[in-house]
């Protein structure tokens, strides 16, 4: 692959997260949920299913990328994305949003790692790989403002009713289906090597060993995903409460939109912020969620969507900050296993924090 094809992948992998980012429904499922009368604790409950299963996928999802090739990965990732979108919109009861959130956790999983390790190899083989920092704080701007964009059109997803809004999901995701099948696939010497037991039993190996013999990479690892997960939950939490706090239909979307673009500046301010040492960026990072949580027990509006702003600015401070750390501590061969590692701690936490949270934001 030469430079030329290397950074035109580049683009396509930011314009699939842009497009699967813009599906309207997704990004207001708790608000939709809510207005469907689930409580905070059950949906609580439902972002839990929702991390057991990427817990369990994880892992696995990473082989499948290795052995099966990353572009159609990338591809069997969107294609369960629409399909979870033409299942919630059959989904009348508790155990039907379950079994959707597992499809939505394997879509999730499917991506995870193998979007990082697809732009990592794409630009190792052009010879210019030292652009892979670059990629990863570009792409989390990227999704965080497309993401936003969807929030932003949170009041009208509400409007529309969850069929609808989930009828338009199911449209955006036909159109990241045709992007990611339009990829160009990268040489893997391990998928004509090895099956898929052999590779499946070397990744577990790989991640055990990784995490064993490297305590700064688990702190680094945990810390990362404990504030990602309490910002996200507030956030999460914070599309039910703020209409029940009576703001406006109309205003709705915006509020969210700005909260979104705390988490957007802040992975930017870290590639303008590059002298800040780790522990630093982690009281930061640390008091900014606690802030958010505090504020969002206000009781005041512009207080709650300042807390979300400041929230998601030190979410996203210290998410890019530990990747590139990590990125920086381990060899190119063992990245796609560090990423699901990360992943799976992530998903721990949320198991752990997701029905706390839905029982605190009832109070």
């Amino acid at each position: 692959m030469n430079t030329k094809t290397a950074r035109k992948q580049i683009r396509k992998l930011y314009l699939i997260d842009s497009v699967g980012s813009l599906m309207i429904a997704g990004a207001s499922w708790v608000a939709l949920l809510s207005a469907r009368g689930f409580s905070t604790a059950t949906i609580g409950f439902a972002e839990s299913i929702f991390h057991i299963a990427s817990m369990v996928f994880e892992v696995p999802s990473g082989a499948v990328a290795d052995v099966f090739g990353r572009k159609k990965t990338m591809v069997a990732s969107r294609a369960m994305a629409v399909l979870s979108a033409i299942m919630m919109i059959f989904s009348d009861s508790f155990l039907s949003i379950a079994i959707t959130m597992v499809v939505s956790a394997l879509s999730y999983n499917l991506a995870s790692g193998t979007r990082e390790a697809m732009a990592y190899d794409s630009l190792k083989e052009a010879g210019i790989e030292k652009e892979y920092d670059k990629f990863a704080s570009n792409d989390l701007i990227v999704y965080q403002i497309t993401s936003s964009l969807a929030t932003l059109l949170a009041g009208a997803a509400i409007a529309l009713g969850y069929k609808r809004a989930y009828a338009v999901d199911v449209l955006v995701g036909l159109l990241s289906i045709v992007i990611a099948a339009s990829l160009t696939e990268v040489k893997m010497e391990i998928s004509s090597e090895k099956s898929v037991k052999k590779r499946f039993k070397e990744v577990v190996e790989e991640s055990v060993s990784f995490i064993k013999d490297n305590p700064k990479v688990r702190h680094i690892i945990f810390v990362n995903a404990f504030i990602g997960a309490v910002s996200i939950l507030v956030l999460f939490f914070l599309q039910a409460k703020l209409p029940k706090m009576g703001i406006k239909e109309a205003l709705f979307g915006p509020a969210l939109f700005v909260m979104g673009l705390g988490a957007a500046l802040g992975a930017k301010a870290t590639t303008i912020i590059k002298s800040s040492g780790y522990r630093k960026v982690c009281v930061m990072s640390f008091s900014c969620v606690t802030f958010a949580l505090a504020m969002s027990f206000s009781g005041n509006t512009i207080l709650v969507i300042l807390g979300g702003f400041i929230g998601a600015f030190g979410d996203n401070f210290i998410q890019v900050k530990a990747d590139v750390m990590l990125n920086g501590m381990i060899p190119s061969e063992q990245r796609a296993t560090l990423m699901s590692v990360n992943s799976f701690a992530f998903s721990v936490v949320m198991i752990i924090l997701s029905p706390i949270f839905g029982a605190l934001f009832m109070l």
